[in-house]
């Protein structure tokens, strides 16, 4: 009994902690500001990545940020490859700690962060286990998946840490990859255009 109270009292002091992180990198834009979470990020020198690691964490576990801010900001800074990685690692600890969360405050705190005719559409999924496992993790390859959502929606089902953390690994790669490609090709061709005004415009 005074295990189950301590690990309660241990995630609330968590879900606080990291509250009041998110209200402040709110506040001040950093979350929502794509350049003003780049600046933030950059005087951070040496120490960049794990900056960045932590908003993108706090994108994941509060979802009404706009995440792809953070993979737009890691593929500025660190190009397509070292980008893709700390976006992959970045989501995956957000998703799992996002898991952590459904599991242990359920649907009131769900909820709380997303609009209840989404919970309601998938909410008769819950009824079937292993049908949950599959369309979770089919969801999870789809770049069009309300993704969080569904790391908290997993935390109230019987799926197993271990299966999560699976499908998490295995199934975050691709779409990260593709969108830090996407990014990367955009940027890319941002230059290309400001660089072919530019010619122009000299003449």
């Amino acid at each position: 009994m005074k295990k189950i109270n301590l690990d309660t009292i241990l995630s609330i002091l968590s879900l606080v902690v990291l509250g009041l992180i998110f209200w402040w990198g709110f506040k001040t834009g950093i979350l929502v500001d794509q350049a003003k979470m780049k600046d933030f990020v950059e005087q951070f020198g040496s120490l960049s990545v794990f900056a960045l690691i932590v908003l993108q964490i706090l994108q994941v576990v509060f979802p009404i940020v706009p995440g792809g801010i953070g993979m737009v900001v890691a593929t500025l800074i660190f190009g397509i490859w070292w980008g893709f990685i700390i976006n992959y690692i970045s989501i995956s600890i957000g998703s799992i700690i996002a898991f952590q969360i459904g599991r242990k405050f359920g649907k009131p705190l769900i909820l709380k962060y997303f609009n209840e005719k989404l919970f309601a559409r998938y909410e008769k999924l819950l009824d079937n286990q292993h049908k949950f496992d599959k369309i979770f993790a089919v969801s999870i390859l789809l770049p069009v998946a309300p993704d969080d959502f569904l790391c908290y929606l997993a935390g109230t089902t019987d799926m197993s840490l271990k299966k999560f953390v699976t499908i998490i690994l295995l199934g975050k790669p691709p779409t990260t990859f593709i969108y830090s490609l996407g990014l990367h090709e955009f940027f890319e061709l941002i230059k290309k255009w400001f660089s072919l005004g530019a010619r122009l415009i000299s003449f």
